[in-house]
C-alpha cells in the first residue's frame, strides 16, 4: 500500500456530499393516510412519486435522514447484468423466468430513462457498456456458460478477451447499452415531484410495528400511529416481517467502496469481475476529472478481518492497476440476498395483502428498488404487472432454497454460540483512542470505544433483534452484528434493522 496517500479519516459517500437534501420534520402526533411508506431510498421514494401522481394521500417516513441508508451509498449501476446470474436463472426458474428477469432490468433502465428526460433531470446519466471480466482459468467456463444463458435470452452481448479498462484478463463478457448515473440527484427530483403533488416525509421517525384493525397501522418508537390503507416496507430490512421469517430466508452482506483520482483517464463502461474478492470499477465526473470508484470486498456483517482492512485492499487494488494520485472519499454499504437471489417484492405473506415489502436486491438496488416501487403502485392501482409472481415474497422453491435456508441458519446458530462463550479479557485501560475492544464487565460481554477526547462509550453486545454477539467494525465505526445484519453506532444507536432498539448501555467504573 502506498504509504505516501492519506486514507480519509471517516467514511463518506460522494453522492451525499455532492447532493445538498432538505431536512424535514420528526412525526409528533398519530396521523391518517392511504399509504404509508417506511424508507426513503430509490424504493420508496420512486413509489411515493409514482402514488402522488395517481392523486393518493402519502405518507413517508425514514429511521434517519432520507437518502442515508443504502441508496446513498450504492455505486449506482442502471444495469441488467447483476454478476453471473442468468444461467442459474434458467436452471432455477426456467427461461421464460429467466427472460422476465431481464425484461424487468430494461423496464427500470427506461423508467428511469424516461423520467430524467420528462423532469428535465441533470443527474450524470450516461450509456455504458457493463463487463464481467476474468483473469482466472477457473472462470473461464463460468463465462462461457453465462453467454450461452444470454444467448438464449437473446441479450445484446459479447464474449472476448479483452476491454476498455487495461488490466489483466483473459475472458470478458459484455452485456451491451446499459447505464449509470448520481442516485441522489435524481431522486431528489422525485421527491420534490411528490412532495408538490402532496407528499409528507418525516425523517428521524422509526417504524417497529404494524397493527392490524380494519386498516393497518404503522407503529412509531414513540408510540404514534400511522393509520392507512396500505403499508409499503421499503426499508431495506423489513421491520415488520408478519410471520414471513425474513430474517431466516436472506443473509447480508457488507461492501466497501473507495473514490481516487488516478493518472489514467477513464475509458468508460462499468466493470465488475467473476472471481472473489469482488472487485468493480466505474467513474464519476468531479469538477471536470475522473473519479474512480473501486468498489467490492464483500463479507458477512461482523464476520472476518478488521474492516478497514477491507479498504486497504481495495486501495492496493487501485494503486497496483491504475495509480492513485489522491485518495478521496470511502464509504461502505450492506445489502441483503434472498435464498434464490431473486428479491422479495409484493405482499409480506399470503393472508395480508395491504402490506408489502421490497428486500432482497443483492446490491442491484437500483434497477430492483425501482422495479419494487412498480410493482407494489401497481398492485395498490389494482392494474395487472407482468412481473409480480417472479418476485412475489411467499415462493419457496426447493432448489436451491432448501440448502441455502439450512447453511445460512447454520451459520447464524454458529455464531450465537461462539458469541456466548468467547473469552475476552481485554483491558480498557490500555485501549487507543478511535478504538474498541470486547471486555467483561459484572459478566457481561460488553463493548468499549474510546473516541479522540479520550471519552469511553460502553454497550452491552447482545443485539436487541434475537440476540447474537455484535463485533467492532473499525473500518465505520460501528458494532454489526453476524447472524442478521443489524448494525448499531457506537453509542449503541440502530443504524440498520432488523434490531429496533438500541444497545443498553454499560456504565464503567472510573478508570
Amino acid at each position: 500500500m502506498n504509504s505516501d496517500i492519506n486514507i480519509p479519516q471517516f467514511p463518506k459517500s460522494y453522492w451525499q456530499q455532492s447532493v445538498s437534501l432538505p431536512d424535514f420534520p420528526k412525526l409528533s402526533e398519530s396521523i391518517k393516510t392511504d399509504i404509508g411508506i417506511v424508507g426513503g431510498g430509490i424504493t420508496g421514494i420512486t413509489a411515493a412519486y409514482l402514488l402522488t401522481k395517481e392523486g393518493l394521500d402519502v405518507t413517508l417516513i425514514d429511521a434517519g435522514q432520507i437518502l442515508n441508508g443504502v441508496t446513498g451509498h450504492t455505486t449506482a449501476k442502471i444495469t441488467a447484468q447483476h454478476g453471473i446470474i442468468y444461467d442459474e436463472l434458467i436452471k432455477h426458474f426456467g427461461k421464460d423466468n429467466a427472460t422476465l428477469y431481464h425484461q424487468a432490468c430494461l423496464d427500470a433502465k427506461q423508467f428511469i430513462e424516461n423520467t430524467i428526460r420528462t423532469h428535465h433531470i441533470d443527474c450524470d446519466y450516461q450509456q455504458e457498456d457493463a463487463y464481467i471480466f476474468t483473469n482466472s482459468d477457473a472462470y473461464l467456463s463460468q463465462l462461457e456458460t453465462e453467454k450461452e444463458a444470454y444467448n438464449q435470452l437473446d441479450i445484446d452481448s459479447e464474449l472476448s478477451n479483452s476491454m476498455p479498462l487495461e488490466i489483466p484478463v483473459k475472458s470478458v463478457l459484455k452485456m451491451k447499452n446499459q447505464a449509470q448515473f448520481h442516485p441522489l440527484k435524481y431522486l431528489k427530483i422525485l421527491a420534490d415531484e411528490a412532495l408538490s403533488n402532496g407528499l409528507q416525509i418525516y425523517e428521524e421517525t422509526t417504524a417497529t410495528d404494524v397493527e392490524h384493525n380494519k386498516r393497518p397501522a404503522i407503529i412509531t418508537r414513540e408510540g404514534e400511529r400511522i393509520n392507512c390503507q396500505y403499508v409499503i416496507q421499503a426499508s431495506h430490512y423489513p421491520f415488520y416481517d408478519g410471520e414471513g421469517f425474513y430474517p431466516t430466508r436472506m443473509y447480508p452482506e457488507r461492501s466497501y467502496i473507495v473514490a481516487v483520482k488516478t493518472p489514467q483517464h477513464f475509458p468508460g463502461g462499468m466493470y465488475i469481475n467473476a472471481e472473489s474478492p469482488t472487485h468493480s470499477v466505474r467513474s464519476v465526473n468531479m469538477d471536470d476529472e475522473d473519479l474512480w470508484l473501486i468498489a467490492g470486498e464483500n463479507h458477512k456483517p461482523g464476520q472476518g478481518q478488521s474492516t478497514m482492512k477491507h479498504y486497504e485492499a481495495l486501495q492496493d487494488y487501485a494503486a497496483k492497476h491504475f495509480g492513485i494520485s489522491e485518495y478521496v472519499y470511502r464509504w461502505s454499504a450492506q445489502d441483503l440476498t434472498t435464498m434464490d437471489k431473486v428479491p422479495y417484492i409484493g405482499p409480506v405473506t399470503k393472508n395480508e395483502d395491504n402490506v408489502f415489502v421490497a428486500t432482497g436486491y443483492r446490491k442491484w438496488g437500483m434497477t430492483n428498488g425501482t422495479i419494487a416501487a412498480q410493482i407494489i403502485t401497481d398492485r395498490i392501482l389494482d392494474k395487472d404487472n407482468p412481473y409480480h409472481k417472479l418476485y412475489t415474497p411467499s415462493r419457496f422453491q426447493a432448489d436451491p432454497s432448501i440448502r441455502e435456508f439450512t447453511k445460512m441458519n447454520a451459520d447464524v446458530a454458529k455464531h450465537m454460540i461462539r458469541g456466548k462463550l468467547e473469552y475476552t479479557n481485554d483491558n480498557v485501560s490500555s485501549l487507543k483512542t478511535d478504538d474498541a475492544t470486547v471486555t467483561r464487565v459484572n459478566g457481561k460481554r460488553t463493548g468499549v470505544y474510546k473516541d479522540e477526547d479520550n471519552q469511553l462509550y460502553a454497550v452491552d453486545t447482545t443485539c436487541k433483534h434475537l440476540g447474537c454477539e455484535v463485533n467492532w467494525n473499525s473500518g465505520d465505526r460501528t458494532w454489526d452484528c453476524p447472524c442478521h445484519g443489524s448494525r448499531y453506532s457506537y453509542t449503541g444507536e440502530v443504524i440498520e434493522g432488523p434490531a429496533k432498539e438500541p444497545l443498553n448501555k454499560v456504565e464503567l467504573e472510573q478508570q
